[in-house]
């Protein structure tokens, strides 16, 4: 790698650099992907992971954009501004140092470094690191981007998350953007970021591509096509799945054989489900497969294209999860389920279609996760350890094929694609001004094939929502707070139980003491908050949702209503008086 300098130079001449693809899904929990253990059918990100490596033992934040924003920037997300969602922040936090809920302005992104090295740079798909102007990715260092600012939309239409926000908030090089008649997301982020390369072709530039899919955020959608290949599957439900889910990622040597896990006890009863429950939960976990086959089919034509142009060769690419998968479950209230049952069509037989709204909930979502405990929000590893993969097909700086179960983090993959593309770091300032230092390490050494991990035995802290651990070497220390966990802290050793089922922390004392230490320590260098009495992140969305769009709706009903009953009232009064002058 270069020598690390304030300000990146162009190259000149012809690139000798490679072109790099980040495929990001949104979601995805540890065994969703076949190489990994799935049963849905994954063969284009599969074909990578073979011609690349396999991380088992990677982690990112609890959701979506504080793993964003790490990814970005290379820093740990309180010093980056995502302490916290805008969705999830509780009131008492906002405004703090570090609880900015957007990707502050102190920090440089992977475009602008890319860009300063003589790069083309491009984003599609998700951002949701701030929507105004300073921080929409084409101000942040992206040549062009379409990019969506919000958590989610609806993937047929030009559609918010109704309830949660008033527009679908899309716009291209940071202006308001529509989508076409025929869009769906995964389809149209591939088409775009094809029609993107193509347009700077002739400036023989390398480029740096961000594909960022909707894929598979709530709601759970996909095309019709895609939800009848698993028509025949899902019948057996969720703990069946999990456990097959778990045998073949151990048959895979994704995670240890033998390796014990848990039954979450947000886990339901299958048998104890009624027909029409069953049908359902049926139902959303073939949409969800279909969802995750469609984007999978959409990565494929991206490889396929860049084959043809000559790009393939010479491109690195990366495939990862933000975040675990999503167990909420959108219809738990009364209000909930009464709002979206008005907007969208509930049925069974539409669920995953056009104008549909689905979620795979928690017992579904712990499947996703197998063999792993918990799944998004939560620091459990289901939803922290997603999968990973980093291939280079036509460069032997990557063993294919190979699985490496040392311990990376998403602040890694920075440092990591800058290392293999010669693009020089910035040493903590950057075009004349301060900047957080990137914190990251390369993981250059364990894809040639290095055992262990870049991180040694370093501490390795995370918090989101009270939900926190810290990593050191084999060992983790963690806490969740309800509805996940307890808030009391424990230990394990992921080596051998990945799934976090033996407590170590009375077994080993001294290195449960000197980890606590450790998490305080990254807890005050990075200005981590305790969390208000009673906060969950799931009743903080639904507040959020309320104060965003419920109330204003609530309103806007309730007028309507008055409006119709006094309309009414003047009709009966009318109506009498003329009977009475009768």
């Amino acid at each position: 790698m270069g020598t690390a300098t304030g300000q990146a130079q162009p190259r000149s001449g012809p690139p000798r650099q490679p072109n790099i693809v980040i495929f990001l899904a949104d979601d995805w929990g540890f065994s969703d992907v076949g190489a990994f253990g799935s049963e849905i059918a994954t063969p284009h990100i599969d074909a990578l992971a073979h011609a690349g490596m396999r991380f088992s033992n990677f982690h990112v934040a609890g959701s979506c954009s504080p793993t964003r924003a790490m990814l970005q920037t290379g820093v740990m997300n309180h010093r980056n501004g995502l302490g916290n969602m805008p969705e999830t922040i509780p009131d008492a936090h906002r405004g703090k140092p570090g609880y900015d809920t957007v990707m502050n302005l102190r920090v440089v992104t992977i475009a602008q470094l890319m860009k300063a090295a003589g790069y083309r740079t491009y984003l599609t798909g998700k951002w949701h690191l701030g929507a105004d102007a300073k921080r929409l990715p084409h101000a942040r260092g992206y040549d062009r981007a379409f990019s969506l600012a919000d958590a989610g939309a609806d993937n047929f239409e030009q559609r918010p998350i109704e309830g949660l926000y008033d527009k679908a908030n899309w716009t291209e090089n940071g202006k308001p953007a529509t989508l076409p008649r025929d869009y769906y997301s995964s389809a149209f982020v591939v088409e775009k970021m094809i029609e993107y390369i193509e347009s700077d072709r002739a400036s023989g530039k390398p480029f740096f591509a961000s594909v960022n899919f909707l894929a598979n955020h709530i709601p759970v959608q996909a095309p019709d096509s895609d939800i009848a290949r698993y028509a025949a599957m899902y019948r057996e439900g969720w703990t069946a799945l999990r456990a097959a889910r778990a045998r073949r990622a151990a048959a895979l040597g994704i995670v240890p054989a033998g390796a014990p896990m848990v039954t979450m006890p947000t886990t339901r009863d299958w048998q104890k489900l009624d027909d029409d429950e069953r049908a359902a939960a049926v139902r959303v976990m073939q949409a969800y497969a279909g969802m995750a086959t469609a984007m999978d089919r959409e990565i494929g034509r991206l490889v396929a294209h860049l084959k043809t142009r000559g790009d393939y060769d010479n491109t690195i690419f990366v495939f990862l999860s933000d975040n675990g998968a999503e167990p909420t479950d959108p219809f738990s209230s009364f209000r909930n389920r009464l709002f979206l049952g008005m907007q969208y069509d509930l049925a069974t037989d539409n669920i995953g279609r056009r104008g549909s709204f689905s979620a795979i909930g928690a017992s579904w979502a712990s499947a996703a996760a197998s063999p792993l405990s918990g799944y998004k929000f939560s620091a459990t590893e289901g939803g922290l350890r997603v999968p990973l993969i980093i291939a280079w097909p036509g460069h032997g700086a990557i063993q294919a094929g190979a699985i490496s179960d040392g311990l990376a983090h998403v602040t890694d993959l920075l440092p990591t694609l800058a290392e293999l593309a010669d693009v020089p770091l910035h040493d903590g300032r950057w075009q004349g001004r301060s900047v957080e230092p990137i914190t990251g390490r390369s993981l250059v050494p364990m894809l040639k094939g290095g055992a262990g991990s870049v991180h040694g035995d370093a501490p390795l802290g995370y918090e989101l929502s009270g939900n926190a651990a810290l990593f050191r070497g084999d060992y983790k220390l963690v806490r969740n707070l309800p509805p996940t966990g307890d808030g009391k802290w424990r230990l394990y050793d992921l080596s051998t139980d990945p799934g976090e089922t033996r407590d170590l922390s009375a077994a080993m004392p001294d290195r449960f003491a000197a980890m606590m230490a450790d998490y305080r320590a990254y807890a005050k260098a990075n200005g981590v908050l305790d969390m208000p009495a009673g906060y969950t992140a799931d009743e903080q969305i639904n507040r959020y949702a309320w104060e965003q769009q419920g109330r204003k709706r609530a309103i806007t009903a309730a007028l309507w209503l008055g409006g119709g009953l006094m309309v009414l009232a003047l009709l009966v009064w009318g109506w009498r008086r003329r009977r009475a002058r009768g």
